[in-house]
């Protein structure tokens, strides 16, 4: 099962003493909570036939802090801690259950975040933020097939021993550096 629930909520990165405690539950109820009751339903399913993988889509905003508003970021550190959480229990029932964390892809919704935090750039300039700004590998563009090539294998067969993990596919960019990409305009 592929839980992929997410929204971003407001775009908007006032100072913490001025977040919008409606869009962080807003943003929680749907990424933390959406991702506990997959699980929750999920494992009703699997866990009588002994076996099962549930991989639940986190981001590399859960590994590493302030790249996004504080509800996305807080609700993808969630997920993962969901997924640690739940990961002992569930194999006991042949159960697994693993993260994904992608970097930044330019998708639809990534070209909207970039829309509105550089409303002054091109489509150009934003395309090449995702791939060169927050981008470790000179040359290789993470793409969406890329992601669905690590939920098959956290669904198959290859990664029978694999649970609780939180697999990055950032081209090491969590590792490699500090976030060089510029900062929206508060």
């Amino acid at each position: 099962m592929l839980n992929n629930a997410g929204i971003v909520g407001s775009l908007a990165r006032p100072p913490l003493g001025s977040l919008d405690l409606a869009d962080f539950d807003a943003v929680m109820a749907v990424n933390a909570r959406g991702v506990m009751a997959g699980v929750k339903h999920a494992v009703r399913v699997m866990a009588p036939r002994r076996r099962g993988s549930i991989i639940c889509t986190a981001s590399i905003a859960g590994v590493l802090g302030q790249l996004t508003p504080h509800p996305y970021s807080v609700s993808k550190f969630a997920v993962v801690g969901i997924v640690r959480s739940v990961a002992g229990e569930l194999a006991r029932s042949g159960v697994r259950v693993n993260a994904i964390s992608p970097n930044y892809i330019l998708t639809p919704l990534v070209e909207r975040i970039l829309e509105e935090w550089y409303p002054k750039e091109s489509a150009e300039e934003h395309r090449r933020i995702v791939e060169s700004d927050i981008n470790e590998m000179e040359g290789v563009v993470l793409e969406v097939e890329d992601i669905a090539r690590a939920a098959l294998y956290l669904a198959s067969d290859e990664s029978k021993y694999v649970n609780g993990h939180n697999l990055v596919v950032d081209g090491g960019f969590t590792v490699g550096k500090a976030p060089n990409m510029p900062v929206p305009a508060q």
